[in-house]
């Protein structure tokens, strides 16, 4: 049985995410694309690369919330420029704390403790969760949300035709018309590449 087209399988499931942002929860759906867009930007959903992607987002996560933590009991008691400067202290020892846990067997992917990372605060300062604006409950809503990121990449890829399959298709003896002046090797335009740079000028 022939797939259908990518397109047609990933805009199936993306329009999913709408029914998944309905109150009362309000979860982000963008959290899933950003999973779902991390896992292909490392090769697809195969069963290493989801091994690698999936604990490290809620590390970035979990860090994300620990800073948002640390600058609201700094607010308690400092402001001005002493209130700055612990917001980058904070900053600092967390987010090296984060990296450094890539030095751990199976924690290596840090782009994926990044995905999580931006995806809190982007999830708390949003409004986002069944809590708005509450640490929490943003931490549970998208370290849910990107979680299904993944798992949206293998159904893609399961379930879909991959680009270029239709190309295939055609069979060896297919030969595309190029569709931009070809140069000869000393740079400059044949006759006929000449004369179809002319006319596309035109159109």
């Amino acid at each position: 049985m022939r797939k259908p087209p990518t397109e047609i399988v990933a805009s199936l499931l993306a329009a999913t995410t709408v029914l998944i942002s309905l109150p009362p929860y309000h979860l982000p759906p963008w959290a899933i694309f950003i999973g779902w867009a991390g896992t292909f930007a490392m090769g697809g959903p195969t069963k290493e690369n989801l091994k690698r992607i999936w604990p490290v987002m809620p590390i970035g996560s979990l860090a994300a919330f620990l800073i948002v933590l640390g600058f609201n009991l700094a607010a308690q008691y400092l402001s001005g420029t002493s209130f700055i400067v612990a917001q980058m202290v904070i900053l600092l020892c967390l987010n090296a704390g984060m990296m450094l846990l890539a030095r751990l067997p199976g924690l290596g992917f840090i782009p994926g403790m990044f995905f999580g990372f931006a995806s809190y605060f982007a999830t708390l300062f949003g409004g986002f969760g069944p809590v708005p604006h509450n640490p929490l409950a943003a931490l549970i809503a998208v370290v849910l949300m990107n979680a299904l990121g993944p798992f949206y990449a293998w159904l893609n890829a399961r379930f879909a035709a991959p680009h270029g399959a239709h190309e295939k298709d055609l069979g060896p003896d297919h030969i595309e018309e190029p569709n931009q002046a070809s140069a000869n090797p000393n740079g400059t335009l044949g006759a006929a590449g000449a004369a179809s740079s002319r006319s596309s000028h035109f159109q």
